[in-house]
């Protein structure tokens, strides 16, 4: 008996018992469409993750200003401006591995435009601030070391502030007031999206830091090179942990500090940190899969229970068989492909609720998923090997009937 011949009685079989055959599918369906969702959840998380690291920029660290202790309680960094633009410049000029560093302060202040008014973040730093971020202007210029120079009354708009005060209108050229100061709009900043806390990157205005410090958010009395934070692109290929340690003693020593005193900044690798959700986000996406997975399981357990009551009904079947003159490997393929027909049709169904429900997650939640080819073909395969671990016992059993018992059968 040739395969076309087997896979046509294991059809016309499981025809026969065409409610009981759904029945038994049932758990295959849910469990390689449990598989596919889950893949697609994670895999649409690992993807919003992968754009919030290139968002931030790749091969950056971020030094931020210490604390102050206020009525003995120690408020955040950044509270506390004991970084300086000369801190910045030296960490540039004594580390080769650093590329730029960007010196950067940040507040909040309302822009109005018209009788429109918002609520925005303001950033003031120098021109490498957009090349570390990797943060193109898509309107406009940037603006340069001279606006710098002279602390000009430039800003740049993300893409929420500009469609929030200027809609559809091209708003480079236009007035607007910071603070009661007004300000040329020189440019509009590429979007990002949100960052990996979940804030709207675009919702800010980018200025000159001798402009934001000098006329919007007002100088440090004790020292008016001061900035709250500063951002450090590193070299192509450069060792990021070591350059953590020299970044870390170079600044100690700059602000005299003792070996037992504690750190007055804090130092950290965003590319590290984003890395490592991302790793989070793997691991949990394989872990819900292995969850999802015990439904096929599942789902193999009751083809094989299925197949035990099929040999047992179809024994004097069998037994007729084997008598006209099938072999036992006859007998035994003609119900491995019951078993595997079971499962490679559940898993087929399976594909399509998964993907179904992927999309439905996606739509009303709100939720990036991805429904990639890999993670089909791992759930059909797995369905698959479902199939004929789980019916090889029953498909053996019969298979090893001896036709004059089996012709007796009652």
């Amino acid at each position: 008996m040739n395969l076309l011949s087997s896979i046509r009685i294991a059809l016309a079989a499981l025809r026969l018992n065409l409610m009981r055959s759904v029945l038994t599918m049932l758990g295959i369906i849910i469990g390689v469409g449990s598989v596919i969702t889950m893949i697609a959840v994670g895999a649409g998380a690992e993807a919003r993750i992968a754009e919030q690291i290139n968002s931030l920029g790749s091969n950056l660290i971020v030094v931020v200003s210490g604390a102050i202790t206020s009525g003995g309680v120690r408020l955040g960094f950044g509270t506390e401006m004991t970084l300086s633009e000369d801190d910045a410049q030296a960490l540039e000029r004594d580390i080769p591995e650093i590329l730029m560093a960007a010196p950067g302060v940040r507040g909040s202040a309302q822009v109005i435009y018209g009788n429109l008014n918002w609520s925005t973040v303001i950033v003031g730093s120098t021109p490498d601030f957009l090349t570390a971020r990797g943060w193109g202007v898509v309107q406009g210029r940037p603006f340069e070391q001279a606006d710098l120079d002279r602390a000009a009354k430039v800003a740049l708009l993300g893409q929420t502030v500009a469609t929030t005060l200027f809609g559809n209108a091209d708003p480079v050229g236009q007035m607007i007031r910071i603070k009661k100061v007004p300000f040329t709009v020189v440019g509009v900043l590429d979007r990002k999206g949100q960052s990996m806390q979940g804030q709207d990157q675009d919702d800010t205005i980018v200025m000159p830091l001798s402009t934001a410090r000098n006329r919007v958010l007002g100088a440090s009395e004790v020292n008016r090179r001061a900035v709250g934070a500063i951002l450090i692109k590193m070299r192509d290929g450069a060792d990021m942990h070591a350059a953590e340690v020299q970044i870390h003693g170079l600044l100690r020593q700059r602000h005299h500090l003792q070996p037992a005193q504690d750190d007055d900044f804090w130092l950290r690798n965003l590319s590290e940190i984003a890395q490592a959700q991302e790793a989070s986000s793997r691991v949990l996406t394989l872990l819900l899969a292995a969850v999802a997975s015990v439904s096929l399981v599942v789902g193999g357990i009751g083809i094989m229970n299925i197949m035990l009551v099929s040999v047992t009904e179809r024994t004097r079947e069998i037994g007729l068989r084997l008598a006209v003159g099938a072999r036992s490997r006859d007998i035994l393929s003609q119900f491995l492909i019951e078993a595997l027909t079971l499962s490679l049709t559940g898993g087929l169904v399976g594909i399509a609720a998964g993907a179904a429900a992927s999309f439905t997650i996606g739509h009303w939640a709100h939720w990036q998923t991805e429904l990639s080819l890999s993670a089909i073909l791992l759930a059909v395969g797995f369905a698959a090997a479902v199939g004929v671990f789980f019916g090889f016992y029953p498909a053996r059993k019969a298979s090893r009937l001896q036709p004059i018992e089996a012709l007796r059968y009652e």
